[in-house]
């Protein structure tokens, strides 16, 4: 084969991944506007809605279970020879608190979150796409967009916050149990350094983004789910983009909003 065949190719193969890029973007941005429109419209399916969050978020607990408690954990065990050397052990507790609520808890918890949660709206939405149920739902007289997208992003939505702090708490407790281990330390004392460290500012704002992350999380799984095509194929490739998109908008967004909350706080 030639080279200017093969450059040829590899620029052809760029240019379909960035198509299909922005075609996914202005797919998620009108998938967003309607999702507003529709959400709006009554009645609302309350049932619908706790039925998800109790099967995408209910039954997340076992795993953020051990990472959060893993988090503060071995954060703890790997910060604390570090201070030890500079004499500067008791501010461990804090560090870690900061830590864990600005940054660690929110974003490691959005994307167990979207791994577990968005591959599985996707594979569903999918394959009720595929087998036509879907197309069913619309013609016998029920909003399928309203039924099962709306609720289930309002559900993502509200449940992420609560897993957040639940990992949140974890952590601190994986913490204290690293600092005893290393030094013998009162609880008392502990919480009494945590409560001094944590700011509102720290708290707001950490707890705040997290009802963006299930948005995107939500959003994400069942734009891709809604729109697939192509089969039972179609189904796994739903699955799949939907983690990696989620994941990648998750990472994206954070970003943007710790320097946002930089300059308002």
């Amino acid at each position: 084969m030639k080279i200017p065949e093969v450059i040829f190719k590899q620029r052809l193969k760029f240019s379909e991944q960035w198509y299909n890029f922005l075609a996914t973007m202005t797919g998620l941005t009108v998938f967003t506007i309607e999702f507003f429109r529709q959400a709006f419209i009554r009645p609302l399916e309350v049932r619908e809605i706790k039925k998800h969050m109790d099967e995408l978020g209910v039954k997340t607990f076992p795993i953020v279970t051990i990472t959060g408690f893993i988090i503060g954990f071995v954060l703890a065990l790997q910060t604390q020879p570090i201070l030890a050397k500079f004499g500067a052990t008791e501010f461990l507790p804090a560090m870690v608190a900061i830590s864990v609520v600005r940054e660690l808890g929110p974003v490691i918890t959005a994307l167990i979150f979207a791994g577990r949660v968005s591959s599985g709206i996707g594979a569903e939405l999918g394959s009720m796409r595929v087998t036509e149920q879907i197309d069913a739902m619309d013609v016998s007289g029920v909003n399928p967009f309203k039924y099962l997208v709306v609720t289930r992003i309002i559900a993502t939505t509200i449940i992420l916050p609560i897993l957040t702090i639940y990992v949140i708490f974890l952590a601190m407790v994986g913490c204290f149990i690293a600092v005893i281990v290393a030094e013998p330390t009162s609880l008392s004392y502990f919480i009494d350094t945590i409560i001094e460290a944590i700011a509102f500012e720290d708290l707001i704002p950490g707890i705040s983004k997290t009802f963006v992350f299930g948005f995107l999380v939500g959003l994400v799984g069942c734009y891709k789910g809604y729109t697939t095509v192509g089969g039972t194929e179609g189904v796994g490739k739903s699955s799949t983009t939907s983690v990696v998109i989620a994941s990648m908008l998750i990472l994206i967004v954070d970003a943007v909003l710790v320097k946002l909350t930089a300059l308002i706080w």
